[in-house]
């Protein structure tokens, strides 16, 4: 077992690994980091200062490492516990990987070390965790919307695929068409209006098929999303307020024994007094 100073030098060091203070630090770095990766990207700024950015990206890759290796001395196997340390573990071993070698490749990834952003900052953070905690309605949403397209699909093969092959001539051009055009990228001019020159009330079917696919279907998927955050934040509501309530209802505890005991004392006062005016 470790001894009492071990865990307290633990508890110390994960309390200043964590702290606003590191953190910030460490965003500073990271945004600083991202400047330097899309700087490399050009080749006038490389061949000008391509040793000066191959320094600092070291360094700041080298403060991550020790940052990972003293949350991980801190919090030992909890460390991998935590979804985002976890994140954070993987982008920097991409980072450390050799730029020579079979995975080589696997090192135009460590731009991912600007996705730490999202595990530093807690705003970020709140909206990864709900978009992540919204898949399941997502995935409700995506399956009922696929099977929209499916079935617009296959009567836009059958209405418009001997006139436009290019554009319905197969299910798999079919959806494609189908998918630019709840895009709204070019779909009036593009594809419904020749499409009507040939077939005049074409508009019957890609109107509520615009109305269905865009407005409706995308406004769900934002629904979903912003119920998953709203729904978070009232449970951090709901946590802090019970930490606040634990809090008032433990110094409420604590105030009314002081109280008790400092009554004791003056009636206990208040019986010596009374004996000595009573002794002769």
């Amino acid at each position: 077992m470790e001894s009492s100073a071990v865990m307290v030098s633990r508890a110390v060091i994960g309390e200043w690994i964590e702290s606003r203070r590191v953190q910030r630090f460490i965003l500073t770095l990271i945004v600083i980091n991202a400047v330097t990766l899309g700087l490399e990207t050009s080749a006038t700024m490389t061949a000008r200062y391509g040793d000066v950015l191959y320094v600092i990206d070291r360094m700041i890759l080298g403060v991550f490492v020790i940052e990972i290796l003293i949350k991980l001395y801190a919090q030992r196997l909890d460390f991998f516990r935590r979804s985002w340390n976890v994140f954070d573990f993987i982008v920097i071993g991409i980072a450390l990987i050799p730029a020579s070698g079979p995975l080589a490749v696997l090192r135009a990834l460590r731009v991912l070390r600007v996705l730490r952003l999202a595990s530093v900052h807690p705003r970020l953070r709140f909206v990864v965790e709900a978009l992540l905690k919204a898949i399941p309605g997502i995935t409700s949403i995506a399956g009922l919307m696929l099977l929209v397209f499916y079935v617009a699909a296959v009567i836009a093969t059958g209405l418009f695929g001997a006139r436009f092959p290019e554009w319905f001539g197969s299910l798999a051009a079919s959806l494609y068409t189908l998918f630019q055009v709840m895009t709204l990228e070019s779909w009036s001019m593009g594809i419904v209006r020749p499409v009507m020159e040939a077939y005049p009330y074409a508009w019957l079917f890609f109107i509520p098929f615009i109305l269905i696919a865009t407005f409706t279907m995308l406004n769900l998927f934002i629904g979903i999303i912003v119920d998953t955050m709203q729904t978070m934040h009232e449970a951090q509501h709901a946590i802090e307020r019970e930490r606040i309530e634990e809090t008032v209802h433990r110094d409420s505890l604590h105030v009314e024994t002081e109280l008790r005991a400092l009554r004791e004392e003056i009636a206990s006062l208040r019986d010596e007094l009374q004996r000595g005016r009573e002794a002769p």
